[in-house]
């Protein structure tokens, strides 16, 4: 398998740094400049790909309002350009390039002070374990700082939307809701990330191992390692993923039942009755499209960034 892999890869040879071992980052290797390398990884993931993000969100809302039903990610596109203009697939960027930066900034922080801690970095041999405790570990930290700007990004991308600005969006479900709201849904967040970044994480240390054994630097590597790992995880915590949108957007729904949801257990129990278990996979196709690249982009962001400031530390 590892022959065939490579032998897929073509003629690429990964960039070796001499003076460290790549996956090992080196003593004197910041926290700032950690820290920088994945806020540059989450701005790059998150606004690259937001469009479809937009639309997996459109697509999960279980009631919504007559222009908002669509039949397919396609037919989403075309509906939203057509009767919102193509500005519309982009509401309420802002919320995520704000959060995304220093959410993303302490996930790969803790991700590599907990993968270090646990031996993940020593020798060549593969550590899976230290892969998937740092990756869960990483997104607690990250998702306690993302919650309240994902569940401003949701309410703004939701058909009808009434808001044209995150302070605005704020102010309402603040006064509307309370604090709590912000983060109703950071259990149900907890439940998928926690799982999704383990096997993420896992998968793509599996994946980098196998198609890169010599650990160097590649961005095409890391690009299809990221990819494939993204689509893997995407795919079997959607029904989470559509557990979560209902708990972020309950505020906006028409359907009382659903406005008055206050955790997993009722979410999905309210998911259950009204769509059957097929409800549970709504979004798959677009979570899907959208999760293969933002990870593909996100780790190649991210490995990029780190090679850049491990080849400069003596600069």
């Amino acid at each position: 398998m590892q022959a065939s892999l490579q032998q897929t890869m073509g003629d690429h040879v990964p960039v070796a740094v001499e003076e460290y071992d790549y996956e090992g980052l080196p003593p004197n290797f910041t926290l700032v400049e950690n820290m920088a390398a994945g806020a540059f990884a989450g701005i790059a993931e998150h606004t690259l790909m937001y469009p479809f993000d937009l639309l997996k969100t459109r697509l999960q809302i279980l009631n919504p309002s007559p222009g908002g039903l669509y039949t397919g990610v396609t037919n989403a596109l075309s509906t939203i350009s057509k009767a919102e203009g193509v500005g519309s697939l982009w509401r309420g960027i802002s919320s995520v390039v704000l959060g995304a930066g220093p959410a993303h900034a302490v996930y790969f922080a803790t991700y590599e002070a907990v993968k270090h801690a646990m031996g993940g970095n020593n020798g060549n041999e593969h550590h899976p374990l230290a892969a998937a405790t740092s990756g869960a570990c990483a997104t607690i930290a990250s998702d306690a700082l993302m919650n309240p700007f994902d569940v401003i990004k949701q309410r703004m991308q939701v058909h009808g939307s009434v808001y044209r600005s995150i302070a605005q969006c704020t102010r309402n479900v603040y006064k509307n809701e309370g604090l709590a709201a912000f983060y109703v849904s950071y259990p149900t967040t907890l439940c998928m990330t926690v799982p999704f970044t383990a096997l993420q994480f896992t998968a793509y240390e599996s994946l980098s191992k196998v198609i890169n054994p010599g650990k160097g630097y590649d961005p095409v590597t890391h690009c299809v390692s990221g990819a494939l790992a993204g689509a893997f995880a995407a795919g079997l915590t959607t029904p989470l993923d559509v557990i979560k949108t209902l708990l972020q957007t309950r505020g906006t729904a028409q359907d009382a039942e659903i406005r008055s949801a206050k955790g997993l257990i009722r979410a999905a129990s309210i998911i259950k009755r009204q769509h059957g278990y097929a409800g549970f996979f709504r979004g798959l196709r677009p979570r899907i499209i959208t999760t293969m690249p933002s990870t593909a982009i996100c780790w190649s962001s991210y490995e990029m960034a780190k090679a850049y400031f491990i080849r400069h530390q003596d600069d």
